[in-house]
């Protein structure tokens, strides 16, 4: 990416005069190093050290995106220079300003806080006393150098205002260190529903540490649904399963297994990724599947590459009978950055169904 970008820079004089290539090709080997360095400092030493380094890493990684985007759709118009060559120039200029336009708009759409999104799911076996009752689904928080505590006491203030009858978060909850874990602990000890806050992990998790991160999660007081099921209320069970990279290979037996064992009532399972979907509705088990992962691709147009692996990548599906609700992250991941796509926290009122399993 970075070769490819700093070439393209290059075939503008006016951006890049030839005398300033050795400088810039220093520039870019620091910036591509910040976002690493970042991380190794943010497991190791103090935040106030790995944030300033991590942030500028971070932020590039979205920018440079956001330029191999663009110089390869001019190189697309153009046949990589072979084409309209009178034009080359000004459309990659055009390229690099969509860029900076765009960069700009990204960064200003990730400092927002999320939005609220609200659906509807009907939930067969829902018993009455629980019909309306309202759930409030969190996913990939990744709480750490780059989101860190003032965001997620802004983030809870949301969640307190909904005053949802149980909570959920599924995965990537924490990123990089918990050597400060103790502060955002006795912040997320505030999270509290009547029936339960209900988390299950993500990949992150098991990047940075599985065992001290599940450890931190049950200090913030959460019930933890490693591949196990549990009675929210008489009547609404919660399952849920580690994250796939936890199983691998074993991931659908897990699944199976733990759905195979639920009561009869309704069900609703969370997983962190959207994999297997038709899989698991196919059980007619699950009523509602709640996942994160994707981010809905954060910055424009990944979405679309994320969407080739995850075609479940946003947002509320029916799936053959069962309710599957993706969410895009009340957090972010990387770069400070989101295009075309908020944050959103998502509120779901239940409802009885009577027609099928979801």
């Amino acid at each position: 990416m970075h070769v490819y970008v700093f070439l393209r820079l290059k075939s503008i004089p006016a951006v890049i005069p030839p005398k300033l290539n050795q400088w810039v090709k220093l520039a870019f080997v620091v910036l591509w190093a910040c976002f690493p360095l970042g991380r190794v400092l943010d497991r190791k030493s103090d935040l106030l050290i790995a944030f300033p380094i991590e942030w500028v890493g971070a932020a590039w990684m979205g920018v440079l995106f956001l330029a191999l985007a663009f110089f390869f759709m001019a190189d697309v118009v153009t046949g990589f220079g072979f084409w309209l060559r009178q034009w080359v120039l000004k459309i990659r200029l055009a390229a690099l300003g969509l860029t900076a336009v765009l960069s700009l708009a990204a960064f200003v759409q990730g400092g927002r806080l999320p939005k609220v999104v609200e659906y509807q799911a009907a939930l067969s076996g829902l018993p009455a006393e629980l019909k309306g009752k309202t759930l409030v689904h969190l996913s990939d928080l990744h709480l750490g150098a780059m989101v860190g505590i003032k965001r997620l006491k802004a983030i809870l203030s949301q969640v307190e205002a909904l005053q949802p009858d149980i909570v959920t978060l599924t995965g990537d909850i924490v990123d990089g260190s918990v050597v400060h874990s103790d502060e955002f602990a006795s912040v997320l000890k505030e999270l509290k529903a009547p029936l339960g806050v209900w988390a299950v992990t993500g990949n992150h998790e098991v990047y940075s540490g599985l065992e001290k991160n599940l450890a931190f999660l049950q200090a913030c007081g959460f019930h933890v649904l490693r591949d196990r099921w549990a009675l929210a209320a008489p009547g609404l069970v919660m399952a849920g399963v580690d994250d796939v990279e936890v199983h691998q290979k074993n991931y659908a037996a897990v699944v199976s297994g733990v759905l195979e064992s639920v009561p009869l009532g309704a069900v609703i399972f969370l997983a962190h990724s959207p994999v297997q979907v038709r899989a698991i509705a196919a059980m007619n088990k699950a009523n509602l599947m709640l996942s994160g992962h994707t981010h809905n691709g954060q910055i424009w147009p990944f979405n679309y590459i994320v969407k080739i692996f995850y075609p479940y990548i946003y947002g509320k599906y029916e799936v053959d009978g069962m309710t599957l609700i993706v969410s895009p992250g009340a957090g972010r991941w990387g770069p400070p950055m989101r295009l075309f796509g908020r944050s959103e926290i998502i509120r779901v009122v239940l409802r009885n169904y009577s027609g099928g399993h979801g």
